[in-house]
């Protein structure tokens, strides 16, 4: 075991399989020399060669439309791209070719890719940096959809990610690069897609939250329990697949669900986890489920981005208001 932060995390993981699978390659913008933008591949070229770590130009379509062609060779590419609100020039790529390309070739060829992006605010970022769009690809058949919110989870998606036959959104917090610190094992190992995690047992209301959002919940369950409230919180990790067992298997023991994200409200995840929700366990509820999101705005500059963020004093307020309903 080693102590690790969120990056070092994902590192090992990259590492992990590179070592393991001569099929692995890892590129994008500044991957190879450079490490990336966060040096979350910092050294891998020099440890597995140009062949393997390499950068790309600067073109997120040429990235994605690469790797389509690399999987179809029986490759398994891990694409980067560097900043999440860069990622649609190649949204056509993803959209019309690596979702649908399993089910075009009636299950001939899969798309084993994995397509790293960090996203999310909380760094005072500039434009186009600190946007979440996990609902854009969770809308879209044929793509799975990850966000890890510790570095022991990081590392276990991911590699969990690497070795699935479909393609991959994995969402990197990068609030959270650094903010952790946490034991993870340098070995090989595997967290499921597509099973939410129980964070912290509770018996008066569910918290649902992914990414960035999970930890401040858990500073607004300092607040909660002074208040007598037990909050059951689960760490959703996969967007899509949604596991809607362990969603309805909580509230169905609490009867009050909020979900916490940063993302807009209109037609989000959070919209959705309400919908299933209320479509499995509906005669459960105590209350209407609640969620706390972003703003439905542009997410602000940096001298306002904090007001848009949910904050461990505003979730408090949420899961005081759900609770006394």
């Amino acid at each position: 075991m080693a102590v690790m932060t969120m990056v070092q995390a994902i590192q090992s993981a990259l590492a992990v399989k590179l070592a393991e699978d001569d099929r692995v390659m890892v590129y994008g913008e500044d991957v190879g020399v450079e490490g990336g933008v966060f040096r979350v591949t910092q050294d891998l070229q020099k440890r597995f060669g140009a062949d393997r770590v390499f950068d790309s130009p600067l073109a997120e379509s040429a990235i994605i439309g690469t790797a389509v062609g690399m999987c179809i060779a029986g490759l398994r590419p891990v694409v980067e791209i560097q900043f999440s609100g860069f990622i649609f020039p190649g949204f056509n790529q993803l959209l019309t070719h690596v979702a649908r390309y399993n089910n075009r070739t009636q299950g001939r060829y899969s798309m084993p890719m994995v397509v790293r992006t960090p996203y999310g605010g909380g760094v005072r970022a500039l434009e186009h940096h600190s946007d979440s769009e996990e609902a854009y690809f969770a809308h879209t058949p044929g793509l799975k959809v990850v966000i890890p919110a510790t570095p022991h989870d990081a590392k276990g998606l991911l590699i969990s990610a690497i070795e699935s036959d479909d393609p991959v959104i994995f969402m990197e917090p990068k609030r959270l690069y650094r903010a952790i610190k946490q034991e993870v094992s340098e070995e090989s190992f595997s967290i499921p897609l597509g099973k939410a995690k129980v964070v912290t047992e509770g018996d008066h209301i569910t918290v649902v939250s992914y990414g960035a959002m999970v930890r401040e919940v858990q500073k607004a369950m300092v607040f909660a329990a002074k208040a007598g409230i037990k909050v059951e919180l689960i760490d959703l990790r996969t967007i899509y697949p949604l596991d809607r067992e362990t969603l309805a298997r909580s509230v169905k023991k609490t009867g009050h669900l909020l979900v916490v994200s940063e993302s807009p409200s209109f037609a989000s995840v959070a919209s959705e986890i309400m919908a299933a929700v209320s479509e499995d366990v509906f005669l459960s509820l105590e209350a209407p489920p609640a969620r706390l999101t972003g703003f439905d705005t542009v997410i602000p500059l940096p001298h306002g981005e904090m007001l848009y963020l949910p904050e461990p004093e505003r979730i408090f307020y949420a899961i005081k208001n759900s609770v006394e309903y």
